[in-house]
């Protein structure tokens, strides 16, 4: 996939103030289902916030709100002079949860660390491809698999990761989603049972919440961890009411149905902030949006008719009638609020005669092609299809016919990235460690073709 018709969006969530101070229970109105619960094989926000941002933990953490690195299941570390070995003290009498359909029988230790990295480094056969499709999409973008040369347990509470080379973010990269920690005894006893497949499905992690019941595309239900050994949850039990469409989270959080939602649509958020029961929560995005090309199908490993197709898109009516003025148009695959941004590349001009004029020159006549737009709101997309009718409208006035798809979004990030895939698909990027090269390498690194690129 190419990176193209970049457009970069805000972060904004709606809270409830007027819920009860005493109240035992959150309900948040997430925008979408998980692709499932062991965030390993996955790359999307929906499927982290639902996974390993409750259940799970890391060697390292972020500091809430900041991109600084913290310890988490390691309480110390030490790096090489040379930068390529990192030796993690993990903590002691951490506990993994208890459930329904686990038990542990002792507490996290070195294992469950090398288990969790070992497998997505393909050292576990048994573990390589433990559902029909899943990969560890994430692990190889990040060329985790190529920079990772060793994986040792000195001790019950001592590993040792030796680099082939060195690498500044790989710290900020142990404490992003991908790397939570999983538990090895589960995993044993599931591979056992002849039920791995179940590990994505009902998921044992240390985090502050245990999974208790998930109904596809409707709510899923966690309750406290009152073992973490962190701080403490504030509320008991943590309630996900999936609802993809932005009004109607609007509206049950208005109704007191749920406490907090994300992405509202634009033009609701002057609305949302009059409402005075309602806080508002904004900040400028770690995020891109972007058009997807995949360029080992024709025409688009042509770069004029990728050129061509960028030129046609009229970004800045995009931004005024989909983001209500709440965005900026992209010249950079990565956000000006991040370190390394080039203000000084030039932005892709809107020039439709200039588009007709290269697609003349590419040899493409009648091009007709599928424009994939995603099914959910992100903090970089509050609404593609909108964005696909209008970019439609604008392919339409160069000459080329569009057919717009959508389909589930899981179902969308898998069908999106297959080397096959026809047309362009609309997608984006929210950084997870504060570092260009979550970015750079993920969305266009060779290791990620396939993947996320």
């Amino acid at each position: 996939m190419k990176l193209s018709t970049k457009l970069i969006f805000g972060t904004v969530l709606a809270v409830a103030l007027s819920w009860p101070v005493m109240a035992k229970n959150l309900v948040y109105c997430s925008e979408g289902s998980p692709e499932g619960f062991d965030p390993a094989p996955y790359t999307s926000g929906t499927s982290f916030d639902a996974s390993s941002r409750p259940i799970y933990s890391r060697l390292v953490e972020f500091k809430k709100g900041t991109t600084e690195i913290v310890p988490g299941l390691a309480e110390s570390w030490e790096v090489s002079a040379d930068g390529k070995e990192y030796v993690f003290h993990l903590r002691k009498g951490v506990k993994f949860h208890t459930t329904g359909y686990f038990t542990p029988t002792r507490e996290f230790n070195a294992e469950d660390v090398m288990f969790s990295f070992l497998r997505q480094q393909g050292a576990i056969e048994a573990w390589k491809e433990y559902t029909p499709g899943i990969e560890y999409e994430y692990y190889k973008s990040m060329d985790m698999h190529n920079l990772i040369s060793k994986i040792e347990k000195v001790d019950d509470y001592t590993v040792k990761m030796t680099l082939i080379r060195p690498e500044s973010p790989f710290l900020a990269n142990l404490a992003m989603d991908f790397a939570s920690v999983v538990s090895e005894e589960y995993a044993a006893n599931l591979e056992k049972a002849g039920k791995k497949e179940q590990f994505n499905l009902q998921p044992v992690g240390t985090g502050p919440f245990v999974f208790v019941d998930y109904q596809k595309d409707a709510v899923i239900r966690y309750k406290k961890f009152d073992g973490y050994f962190g701080e403490k949850a504030k509320v008991d039990n943590l309630i996900f009411s999936i609802t993809q469409d932005a009004s109607v989270r609007g509206q049950k959080l208005i109704k007191g149905e749920c406490q907090i939602m994300p992405y509202p649509v634009p033009a609701d958020v002057k609305n949302l902030k009059a409402d005075a029961n309602l806080q508002v929560m904004e900040g400028a995005g770690l995020n891109v949006a972007y058009v997807a090309f995949n360029t080992l199908v024709a025409p688009y490993d042509n770069v004029d008719v990728r050129r061509a197709l960028n030129m046609a898109v009229n970004k800045k009516a995009i931004i005024e009638a989909v983001f209500e003025g709440g965005g900026m148009v992209a010249k950079n695959p990565i956000p000006p609020t991040m370190w390394s941004y080039n203000d000084a590349v030039p932005e892709d001009k809107y020039d439709p005669e200039g588009a007709k004029a290269l697609l003349e020159k590419a040899g493409v006549k009648d091009l007709s092609l599928k424009l994939w737009a995603m099914p959910v709101s992100r903090p970089y997309m509050p609404n593609a299809r909108r964005t696909a009718e209008m970019m439609q409208a604008d392919f339409d006035k160069i000459g080329v016919k569009t057919e717009i798809v959508s389909m589930e979004w899981g179902e969308y990030l898998k069908r999106a990235a297959e080397k096959t895939r026809d047309g362009i698909a609309i997608l984006g990027w929210t950084g997870d460690n504060g570092d260009p090269d979550n970015f750079m390498r993920v969305l266009l690194g060779c290791a990620a073709v396939g993947g996320s690129n």
